[in-house]
């Protein structure tokens, strides 16, 4: 039995909220939602019953559920975005609650809109098991900027599980062969991630703790390189800060590294007692049987 899988997705579907958007529209008929010219048609996507079956299927006891990047809409204006953010969490969390406790909401905060993340977090509940961030997706989303400085001070008096999943990556040499998401998904959450250990963020807030998704994506084969540029005092490394391979330490990944040595990476990098399991489901680049992990136990998340 797996105690808890951390990276599930699901997209609330409320018809009647959904009419009220502009450039979104959910085909019933077709279980396929349109956003913004765009059709999402993963079924299992919109069907909350699924992903228990599935859990009950593979021995899965709980899952933290949080909504997949074709919906975070990371184009939108900040008053639309605020609205439909606040949409997904609300109706997230209502699709949670009628779980019987198998699911548990990630609440979504849209990195691109620093101007919107202390008001939603105003209304962010205890009812939610922690919040969802994109790794990309957006040119605004850095993460060693400062204008999030509030944000992970809120996160750490918390003690807040956050969650990084890549965004949809912008970056049009990566369209071709599916590379946006084979080359463009890893890459983003290790950006997002060297960002945070050069600026120092996972030491200085250390009460946030931060799961990256994909087996932590690149970072974990970068970290011996950003470890020689403390070193050696390359230009512009603050080197007052906690050094990355010590840094590492501090996250926790999932185990989807689609290779047994990219797992044994993150074991030796952040810790064998820091890789959570999670499936990515419904998505078919994620984990559909346990089984098939190269990991005899995962650990409980703190």
């Amino acid at each position: 039995m797996i105690d808890l899988d951390v990276h599930t997705h699901l997209v609330p579907i409320a018809p009647a909220r959904l009419a009220d958007f502009d450039h979104v529209q959910w085909l019933q008929d077709e279980q396929t939602l349109v956003l913004d010219g765009e059709r999402l048609a993963v079924h299992r996507l919109f069907q909350p019953h699924k992903l228990v079956e599935w859990m009950d299927l593979r021995g899965i006891r709980r899952a933290l559920v949080s909504i997949p990047p074709p919906v975070y809409r990371q184009t939108l204006r900040a008053a639309d975005a605020l609205d439909w953010v606040r949409y997904l969490n609300e109706e997230l969390l209502a699709v949670a609650r009628a779980s019987q406790g198998r699911l548990g909401a990630l609440y979504y905060l849209p990195l691109e809109h620093p101007e919107l993340l202390m008001p939603l977090m105003a209304e962010y509940g205890s009812a939610f098991e922690g919040v969802a961030l994109a790794a990309g997706g957006h040119p605004r989303i850095v993460y060693s900027d400062p204008c999030y400085t509030a944000l992970w001070e809120r996160l750490h008096d918390l003690g807040a599980f956050v969650f990084m999943h890549p965004g949809m990556c912008c970056d049009t040499r990566l369209q071709p062969f599916y590379l946006h998401n084979f080359v463009g998904n890893p890459v983003e959450t290790g950006v997002a991630a060297s960002h945070l250990v050069m600026a120092g963020i996972p030491a200085r807030y250390s009460g946030i703790r931060f799961c990256l998704a994909h087996a932590g994506g690149i970072f974990t084969a970068l970290c011996g390189r950003l470890e020689k540029g403390f070193d050696t005092n390359r230009p512009g490394v603050d080197t007052e800060q906690e050094k990355p391979l010590a840094a590492a330490r501090r996250f926790w990944v999932d185990c989807i590294a689609h290779h047994p040595s990219t797992l044994r990476l993150a074991r030796d990098v952040v810790g064998d007692d820091r890789i959570l399991f999670g499936s990515d489901w419904p998505f078919p680049m994620g984990i559909d049987d346990p089984a098939t992990v190269d990991h005899r136990s995962f650990p409980a998340l703190e």
